[in-house]
């Protein structure tokens, strides 16, 4: 049989619409998820991991209960994708940081500035004072982080530090050996937020810079 110019494109337009309606489906199943993750972060943050409901989230995202879970195994998958979603790009966005061939303190300069506009300005850092607050109770969740989010900076850090002696930028090898420096500011910052901003704010991007100095030597990065 010979199909006729007019048969060949609507049996091409069949495949086409499948496409779409395929791609359409896609998008609104990751939008649900998309305001699911945002709904349970805002859950998490008000009540808490334990006190937390799936119901509340569903309520919030506008969807039924039972798509939260097409979607996550339960409430500690939906935890863990909040971090793996929110903070995994930050992570590499500092990798990167870490590892440019450049003075010691104008990588710790760069990485306050992200710290300032990348996490203490946004949801990410409900996130870090989630893990703050709630690890203790749940090692599950402070695992996770730790191995997700902390333990990658640790080790950039360390690279970071480990080139900086190498070069004699540093007259110690503390942060080499203690990578925690680098971060305890952006720690005290989140707490200090949560606990005493109302009474005492803080200027965040001083105080880091400050302890730039104190780790690295006072001066200003190029």
């Amino acid at each position: 049989m010979i199909l006729d110019a007019s048969q060949g494109r609507r049996g091409a337009a069949k495949p086409r619409r499948k496409a779409d309606r395929n791609g359409a489906r896609a998008q609104q199943s990751a939008a649900r998820r998309q305001a699911i993750l945002a709904a349970a972060l805002d859950e998490f943050s008000a009540r808490g991991f334990a006190a937390t409901r799936l119901d509340d989230v569903a309520r919030r995202a506008g969807v039924a209960k039972g798509t939260i879970y097409l979607h996550f195994r339960d409430k500690e998958a939906l935890f863990q994708d909040i971090i793996r979603s929110v903070l995994s790009p930050f992570v590499g966005t500092l990798e990167v940081a870490l590892k440019a061939d450049v003075p010691v303190q104008a990588v710790a300069h760069q990485m306050v500035e992200l710290f300032v506009s990348e996490v203490y300005g946004t949801r990410r850092r409900d996130v870090i004072r989630l893990i703050l607050s709630e690890g203790p109770r749940f090692p599950h969740l402070a695992e996770f982080y730790y191995r997700e989010v902390l333990s990658r900076i640790l080790v950039a850090v360390r690279g970071l530090a480990r080139r900086a002696v190498e070069r004699g930028e540093l007259a110690s090898d503390a942060v080499l050996r203690f990578p925690q420096l680098i971060g305890a500011p952006a720690v005290v910052a989140i707490l200090w937020n949560a606990l005493f901003e109302r009474f005492d704010p803080l200027d965040v991007k001083a105080f880091m810079l400050a302890h730039v100095d104190l780790v690295f030597g006072k001066g200003r990065a190029p």
